[in-house]
């Protein structure tokens, strides 16, 4: 079911916030598409570190990572997603960013940052690795990508235009950084977004739960998992086997 998104945030909310929101008529349902594909946006060992543990423990040695919640919430929302997405055989697609050794494709996030001399995001380290709990299959697509946003310099939108995809259900990390840039740039591609709270996850609950408000209030739906995994078994199954080769591979297997 939809969340009470004002109940949601609201201990970060002011009562003025909640009027001004209410009487501007802003936060209605957009609705789910009829041809979604999965984004899951940088659940890798940096963003999750490489166990559950407290997030101050787990910055450590991952200075990205978001720490238990990760892996106690939204690890095993995604893992649910994936079940009922490739029974669909929906298009999956991952990001990641791996950077250079010497941080140059990095620009200047550098200087947002004491640690960026952290070796965890170079080329070929462990931490830009998806998870091993929802690791990529064979017939998933993967994009790495160098700002926030899984669309800025990638080839996502060719992709969804190319499927005919006409929406997105996007989970993964940070919700007020990547998933936010890449739920507004879709938005500006006019590809529906749904994102379930539960999938996404963040360093820090105000910004977790703000980002989460303003995308429901002015860009995307926010809702929730049973919601989500109620809609994708509703869909026929095979909806892109004929422009998704990997999807009509699949079926034959």
């Amino acid at each position: 079911m939809a969340i009470d998104i004002f109940e949601f945030a609201g201990e970060f909310l002011t009562e003025t916030d909640k009027e001004v929101f209410k009487a501007a008529g802003w936060g209605r349902r957009a609705g789910f598409g009829n041809r979604p594909a999965i984004l899951i946006v940088d659940v890798n060992y940096n963003f999750c570190g490489d166990r559950p543990e407290p997030i101050l423990e787990s910055i450590k040695r991952w200075r990205y990572s978001c720490g238990g919640v990760a892996w106690d919430r939204s690890i095993p929302a995604i893992i649910k997603i994936l079940k009922s997405a490739r029974e669909k055989r929906l298009p999956i697609i991952y990001t990641t960013n791996p950077r250079r050794k010497d941080g140059f494709d990095l620009g200047i996030w550098t200087l947002k940052s004491h640690r960026s001399e952290d070796q965890v995001d170079v080329q070929g380290h462990i931490g830009n690795e998806i998870v091993k709990e929802i690791a990529p299959e064979d017939s998933d697509l993967f994009i790495e990508k160098r700002k926030p946003s899984a669309f800025f310099g990638t080839p996502l939108m060719s992709h969804l235009s190319m499927m005919k995809a006409d929406s997105l259900i996007i989970v993964g990390s940070t919700t007020s950084g990547c998933v936010r840039a890449s739920a507004v740039d879709a938005l500006s591609y006019d590809i529906k977004v749904t994102i379930p709270h539960e999938g996404v996850f963040d360093r820090g609950e105000a910004s977790h739960k703000l980002a989460l408000f303003d995308l429901q209030m002015k860009y995307v739906d926010v809702t929730d998992l049973d919601e989500v995994l109620d809609y994708l078994k509703k869909l026929p199954t095979g909806l892109f086997d004929e422009d998704f080769p990997p999807s009509a591979q699949a079926a034959k297997d």
